[in-house]
């Protein structure tokens, strides 16, 4: 008995607390495929939070899922925090001011604010405030919603194309448009990416410093890594970038880094020539040597728009990202393909919606049962002895 007793107040102080904590739970798979999709060069960004309110408080919102995203996973394998944010159209510009106060600099899609990010092929960013309302460009990934002609008028304009994808909603899986990815991965003027690469790319155009400097037939080039432009753009991730060197008719013999051809779409550090021309694609920091045939009056042109000078760039946008599994496992043997998962912890099933309840019967009938072993004992402390049956006499009888 009293053990039993133990057990229900050992029950009805805990399970109040359980019942608290039960509102969500991490998804495991971004222990295990995160870290693929990772190594992959997929992105990781925030959602939300299944028991947070944007309207109510969207810095709370923000900084919820960022130490949620925090615990499991980086956000890429260029940088550790994140920097892509799903936002409602809601939120009023200095709201998403405080957002980006706390690192993420891209907020997306469609917010609904007057300055805007690829909202179509000459929506180009100019500030980093119109990054707080990145467009949806090219539809959805989703088998009955995508539309391939349209998506190919879009890539073929250029620019930022960013489309949607869920991988489930409620209890059905969603399926994906075959042909769209077809297509996609027969393309080869696109840089495959995602909202934080595009971004780091971008904002190398708001500080840049470079030296350069030719020896005989050797020339030193070293996007510089400096201490005012991170200041300028301290969360920016140190990415690849491509500058365009005149070579003036003289050729490369050799590179301290590895040759990449103008099919290339995944961002990596590299080089290419094409029409005399010196497609180098550097971190800042780094110093490349240009071995040549001979020397010569070479021209520094500046950087490309995109990676490896394509026209376009594609980002693939996993929204409500719950089950990493759900969403992504189906794309594994399409190695280009390049996403950008905005994850939110799983809302616990509802039919587990009664722990609060239980935790309320659990209290009352806790101290029911406390109440009557108390005043058993008491009654038993105050009986006669005389009048105490002896069972076992009784029963020797």
């Amino acid at each position: 008995m009293r053990f039993l007793v133990l057990l229900l107040l050992f029950s009805a102080t805990y399970s109040p607390v359980l019942a608290e904590e039960a509102t969500w739970k991490s998804d495991g798979w971004l222990a295990t495929i995160g870290l693929e999709r990772l190594d992959k060069g997929d992105e990781f960004g925030c959602y939300g939070m299944p028991d947070a309110n944007w309207e109510a408080d969207p810095v709370a919102v923000t900084s919820q899922c960022r130490q949620y995203l925090g615990d499991h996973i980086e956000a890429s394998r260029w940088g550790g925090n994140a920097l892509s944010v799903y936002t409602p159209d809601s939120l009023s510009a200095s709201e998403h001011e405080d957002i980006a106060d706390l690192g993420f600099m891209i907020h997306g899609d469609n917010t609904g604010l007057r300055h805007s990010a690829w909202h179509n092929a000459e929506d180009e960013p100019k500030d980093l405030w119109d990054w707080h309302n990145l467009g949806r460009r090219g539809g959805s990934l989703e088998l009955g919603m995508a539309n391939q002609s349209a998506l190919e008028k879009e890539l073929d304009a250029g620019g930022l194309v960013n489309l949607y994808w869920i991988g489930r909603i409620h209890d059905a899986i969603v399926r994906h448009d075959k042909d769209v990815v077809a297509m996609l991965e027969e393309r080869d003027d696109v840089w495959f990416t995602t909202w934080g690469e595009a971004w780091s790319y971008w904002s190398i155009n708001r500080c840049h410093e470079f030296s350069h400097e030719l020896n005989g037939t050797t020339l030193v080039f070293t996007s510089l890594q400096t201490p005012e432009c991170q200041s300028l753009t301290p969360f920016r991730w140190n990415v690849p970038i491509t500058w365009v060197i005149d070579l003036n008719n003289s050729e490369v013999t050799s590179i301290n880094l590895p040759e990449i051809s103008s099919e290339e779409n995944q961002l990596q550090s590299g080089w290419r020539v094409e029409q005399n021309l010196l497609y180098l694609s550097v971190q800042n920091g780094f110093t490349a040597q240009i071995n040549l045939t001979y020397s010569t009056d070479y021209d520094i042109l500046g950087r490309t728009s995109f990676f490896n000078n394509h026209s376009t760039a594609l980002t693939i946008t996993g929204h409500s990202t719950t089950d990493l599994f759900s969403w992504s496992k189906r794309f594994d043997d399409h190695q280009d393909l390049r996403f950008t998962w905005l994850v939110m912890p799983q809302l616990i099933d509802q039919g587990i919606a009664w722990l609060p309840a239980a935790a309320v019967v659990i209290a009352v009938s806790t101290l029911s049962l406390i109440f009557w072993v108390v005043k058993k004992d008491l009654n038993q402390d105050n009986f006669p002895d005389g009048l105490i049956p002896d069972i076992h006499s009784s029963e020797e009888k």
